[in-house]
């Protein structure tokens, strides 16, 4: 496992937590538990991300695998894409045109 830099994951953090809240909450329910309430993403590396994910008014973090590999900064958004795509084909809601 790689660590990005503090300060890449604080702002891939805050980008994920304060604009793609959804996102996060569909990955969750796709990844972890179907009764997801809510998610925040909490951390991430070469590896996967980490979310806060709450079910049943209990919140555990869960590590989810990246789809793909990972290695620098600019993998990540084409990681969570693809991990956000693949959790929409597996909860099957209807695909977004672009995003």
């Amino acid at each position: 496992m790689t660590s990005f830099p503090p300060d890449v994951v604080a702002a891939i953090l805050h980008h994920m937590n304060d604009d793609h809240t959804d996102d996060n909450l569909t990955i969750a329910r796709a990844f972890v538990d179907p009764a997801a309430t809510a998610a925040t993403m909490t951390d991430l590396d070469t590896e996967g991300g980490t979310w806060d994910v709450v079910v049943d008014g209990e919140t555990r973090g869960q590590a989810v695998p990246w789809p793909g590999p990972v290695v620098e900064r600019a993998d990540v958004r084409r990681a969570v894409v693809a991990l956000h795509d693949a959790a929409v084909e597996r909860l099957g809601l209807p695909a977004r045109e672009a995003h």
